[in-house]
């Protein structure tokens, strides 16, 4: 049986955590390198939920150590940081995912709304990791960058639906999140007082997901169009939901266009009613309605912002990258009830 030795460099998150998880349960994964920025522990004190399941050092991250014991490492940092080792992971044979901005975004576009790229070489030999868009790229990669969580669920409810996007028109993305896409990190936001029984939008029309959306949005079409992007705080662990509006230049049956659009997509459902956060939490899959009014489009469109927004979305290019199949070890039950 073929055997891909794995790495993850950043594994003290949520979406490190997530991480482990899948690779644990692949059948051609073997977790190989664990690795935070200071190190020195047991897997099991990093994640206690993993106690009598999995035990492994905890090594501080270096990319060359992670280079030499792995095939494919992933990269669960924050931006700038995670741009540093890809630098010295691209000079080896190693193939990377990383889920953070720093490969996701044009040159401009990332330095306009994170700060400057210390490595625009690699950033322009990138792959932006949604399957659905760039599959044939993606299993040819050494460097995949995998897309936000927002731009995820957005992207994937909008684009069968780009050659009628009304020209000069306002998409509208009305999106909201659990409190686990702020990461662990403690923060007033976050704070169980102010979330709990509240719900709140934040960075309105300023968030640097926006971007993101349009971006790749405006790479499959030659309209001119915006995107004004509100993301707001819901008290629940774990979910996204977006809910779109855009308007078309045509007459369609968008539901027909839908269906269409995603009838080889294993990893997309298509639903006849609103989507709901539950039905996919704990899952990769992407779960996508539309009504439509006219011209107008209402899209709803639901994700699991750890897994299909970050964790298992990796996987799935991993999967592709090392030549697997893409669903390889994706998880498909959700957290019901």
């Amino acid at each position: 049986m073929t055997v891909t030795k794995v790495g993850i460099i950043g594994a003290s998150g949520y979406t490190g955590l997530e991480l482990i998880k899948l690779v644990l349960l692949h059948p051609h994964f073997e977790l190989s390198y664990v690795s935070t920025s200071q190190g020195g522990e047991k897997l099991s004190e990093l994640h206690p939920s993993l106690l009598d399941v999995f035990e492994c050092d905890v090594v501080k991250a270096d990319a060359v150590t992670a280079a030499e014991e792995c095939d494919l490492v992933f990269l669960a940092l924050p931006h700038k940081t995670a741009m540093v080792y890809v630098k010295e992971l691209m000079k080896t044979d190693v193939k990377v995912v990383d889920l953070s901005a720093d490969y996701r975004l044009t040159l401009q576009r990332y330095e306009e709304n994170y700060c400057p790229h210390t490595d625009a070489d690699n950033l322009k030999n990138s792959v932006y990791g949604l399957p659905e868009l760039y599959r044939d790229e993606i299993k040819k990669a050494q460097l995949v960058a995998n897309p936000g969580c927002y731009p995820t669920s957005a992207i994937l409810g909008i684009l069968p639906f780009v050659p009628y996007i009304k020209e000069g028109s306002d998409i509208i993305v009305d999106a909201k999140s659990g409190v686990s896409g702020a990461g662990k990190k403690l923060s007033e936001s976050t704070h169980f007082v102010n979330i709990n029984d509240n719900m709140y939008a934040y960075n309105p029309f300023a968030h640097r997901h926006g971007p993101e959306i349009y971006e790749k949005l405006s790479f499959k079409s030659d309209k001119k169009f915006s995107v004004n992007f509100v993301p707001h705080l819901v008290p629940i662990t774990r979910g996204m939901i977006s809910s779109v509006y855009l308007s078309v230049d045509s007459e369609i049956d968008a539901e027909t266009v839908l269906k269409e659009y995603y009838k080889d997509e294993r990893l997309v459902r298509v639903r006849t009613s609103p989507a709901d956060m539950k039905s996919t939490a704990g899952t990769n899959f992407c779960d996508i309605y539309v009504k439509q009014s006219g011209s107008l489009l209402f899209i709803s469109s639901a994700i699991d912002n750890l897994l299909r927004g970050a964790s298992s979305q990796a996987m799935a290019n991993a999967n592709l990258m090392c030549g697997y199949d893409e669903a390889l070890g994706l998880p498909t039950l959700a957290y019901v009830p």
